[in-house]
């Protein structure tokens, strides 16, 4: 090219003009931009040349300025539907004479622009320009259209980002939404992250690496400046209001139902305002009864109570009572469907998720104090020993007549009321039942519960260590026996029911745990030797319990295989054939437990976030522990117990420890969203001074 040649070439993305000045080796020229700076090009940066005309850099601005008035897009769609029926194409020179009548060098360079920038009516063929078809125009007219309103509503959801960080309020539109439960979704990612670093031996990075966000994810989490993890959506889902800080992931992450969908909600309504007919209208009315439902202050799902009578031969009777939500549902209805779809209620720190809508559940379904109550009532005479003698199971009415709490019962037990000698002949029958269990092989495992509690947003965090009291083994004796009754009936009559079953454990042999310093530490040891409990639409036993059948019959408002109980059992004592035949049982209890599981486990882990986070925020608190076991014992890895807690979590020592030995601790990290939790081990004085320290 000569020198002074005018060219448009790309610099860093960017069109620029320039003048050739000199050769550059071989293949590349020195050009001078209107700025006086040199660039080094080759041929391929060149977009434009204008030929028979030299100029100077300084030129350039008016050369610019004499093109602008021609650089009215909009003129191309007349010279489109001028050449579109031709097919042929056009160079910046043909159309210039088109558009402007003229191909001066300025009118020549203004078509280029029009043409180069064109996103609609041409595409570049070499060095020419072809028309695209009707069809291609009209499609991109549409891309470009859906663009510009997607352009728009990003820069709208970026100023309503900005506010709602402001902490002023925002109207998300549903724009906003469909972004925002994508980056949900993959927040609730965090949820697996501690589980998959452990398996894997990866960090957060390399799992994220390996777990790529999605593109609308991604495109979201770069345009607002956020890092692209799961921890940062969970951050940027916290400042905008939409999550809590202690979001609960494993919830999210779960298959399981938070609310229930309106037409159920419906139903419910309906059936609370239809009262509809009772399948079981010779209900034996047991109104007469003394009934105690004892439960925890703030249980609300009410499906027990428990009476005593003496009856005309001198026999004793103990009556379970279980509320019956089947009086307000039939199988495979809306709500039945619902509650199968849940498999139980929820039990989390925060709240319960119920299984049922709880204008229901806690309504009507719940044996409440003071009001005639539909039931199943198991009725059993037990001999002696504690074995069961007798037994009769009745659709009933019943009037509960006092609501207490286990430190009720626990009261009335110690201060022996003769008003209310029903409940220390209930406990009294409780104990003989337990020893008799006993005798038949019953193991007994107790370790310390801890009962979490959380409060507003999560401000407040209690943490209560249940103990194994008289009324609590009370209330789960009485169960247990329900539960028997129910399988055996089962059992007599060929009725398929959930039966539940735990094969025989290995335990260690007794040399053996009289190795181990007794208590907690041979507790935990026979727990690593239980099996898992079974389920089978025939009769198990049960080795744990020391039943030879048992099944589940006592919540069935919460429990959806209780429920299942209930259908078979209540359709057999009116005389029909149960709902669910053998094979329909096994399929809806295989769907049922692989939901129950899921529920169990998010219980857990939900348990042990406010677990982690009590502790976080207890620094400088002292604890007692005691070393329970062993969980790498080559890297120092134990299982402790914190006794005042009831809390058990893993701690690395430095040096070697016993079983059994009691360990003063501080937290000295924790990390409740990652699963981290690091304990330092102080020694006695350490201890004097903290608690000295603390107010």
């Amino acid at each position: 090219m000569e020198k002074g040649t005018l060219v448009e070439f790309k610099f860093q993305g960017d069109r620029r003009l320039g003048i050739i000045d000199r050769p550059d080796g071989k293949n590349r020229w020195i050009a001078i931009d209107k700025r006086g700076q040199s660039h080094s090009i080759a041929p391929r940066q060149i977009n434009y040349q204008i030929t028979g005309q030299t100029y100077e850099p300084s030129q350039i601005p008016t050369f610019l300025s004499e093109i602008e008035p021609y650089l009215d897009p909009s003129s191309l769609e007349v010279a489109w539907e001028l050449l579109v029926d031709d097919g042929g194409v056009v160079t910046p020179q043909e159309m210039a004479i088109l558009l402007f009548s003229e191909s001066e060098p300025s009118q020549s360079y203004a078509a280029h622009r029009l043409l180069s920038d064109d996103k609609i009516y041409f595409k570049q063929k070499g060095n020419a320009y072809e028309p695209r078809t009707a069809a291609q125009v009209a499609e991109r007219k549409h891309q470009l259209e859906v663009e510009a309103i997607k352009a728009k509503e990003q820069q709208e959801f970026l100023v309503r980002v900005e506010q709602a960080v402001a902490g002023e309020a925002v109207e998300w539109q549903k724009y906003d939404r469909h972004r925002l439960e994508a980056i949900e979704k993959y927040a609730t990612f965090l949820a697996e992250l501690p589980e998959l670093t452990r398996k894997r031996e990866l960090n957060d990075d390399a799992l994220v690496r390996s777990y790529p966000p999605p593109a609308p994810v991604l495109e979201t989490m770069n345009m607002l400046g956020r890092p692209a993890n799961p921890q940062g959506a969970f951050q940027l889902l916290v400042d905008l209001g939409w999550w809590s800080p202690h979001e609960n992931v494993f919830l999210r992450r779960s298959s399981i139902p938070i609310q229930f969908p309106n037409k159920v909600l419906e139903v419910a309504q309906q059936q609370l305002a239809s009262q509809p007919p009772d399948p079981d209208s010779e209900r034996l009315d047991l109104t007469h009864l003394k009934v105690y439902t004892v439960d925890d202050e703030s249980t609300t799902e009410i499906d027990d109570g428990l009476s005593w009578e003496t009856l005309p031969d001198g026999k004793e009777r103990v009556w379970i009572h279980i509320a019956d939500p089947t009086r307000w549902l039939i199988p495979e209805d809306e709500l039945d469907l619902e509650a199968r779809k849940r498999g139980s209620t929820v039990y989390l720190p925060t709240g319960m998720v119920p299984m049922f809508p709880e204008v229901l559940a806690t309504g009507p379904m719940s044996l409440i104090q003071g009001q005639v109550c539909c039931a199943l009532s198991f009725g059993v005479v037990l001999d002696d020993s504690g074995e069961v003698a007798e037994y009769s199971i009745h659709a009933s009415f019943i009037k509960p007549t006092y609501r207490l709490t286990y430190e009720d019962v626990d009261e009335m037990l110690g201060l022996g009321l003769q008003a209310e000698s029903e409940i220390a002949a209930i406990a009294q029958w409780a104990k003989k039942r337990r020893g008799w269990r006993y005798e038949q092989g019953a193991i007994s495992i107790n370790m310390p519960e801890a009962m979490i509690k959380v409060k507003g947003k999560g401000e407040d965090i209690s943490i209560d260590l249940l103990d194994d009291s008289s009324s609590r083994q009370l209330v789960a004796e009485m169960m247990i026996l329900a539960g028997e009754v129910a399988a055996r009936y089962g059992q007599e009559h060929n009725i398929p029911l959930p039966f539940r079953g735990q094969p025989q454990p290995e335990l260690p042999p007794d040399e053996e745990l009289l190795q181990l310093p007794p208590g907690f530490v041979r507790a935990c040891a026979m727990r690593r030797c239980m099996p898992k409990s079974e389920m089978s639409i025939t009769p198990l036993r049960h080795a744990g319990l020391g039943l030879d059948t048992y099944t589940q019959a006592t919540s069935p408002i919460r429990r959806y295989s209780d429920l299942l109980t209930h259908f078979q059992l209540k359709a057999h004592l009116r005389g029909q054939t149960p709902p669910f035949s053998p094979e329909e049982l096994r399929e809806v209890m295989n769907n049922v437990t692989t939901i129950t599981q899921e529920v169990t486990m998010v219980e857990r882990q939900t348990n042990r976030y406010w677990a982690l986070e009590y502790l976080r925020r207890h620094p400088n608190e002292v604890w007692q522990t005691e070393v329970l076991m062993w969980l790498r014992e080559d890297s120092g890895l134990a299982l402790i117990l914190l006794e005042d807690l009831g809390l058990q979590l893993p701690m690395f020592f430095k040096r070697v420890v016993r079983l059994g030995e009691q360990i003063l601790v501080k937290v000295s990290y924790a990390d409740p969203q990652k699963d981290i939790i690091q304990f330092q081990e102080i020694v006695y004085q350490e201890a004097q001074a903290s608690a000295g320290g603390v107010e």
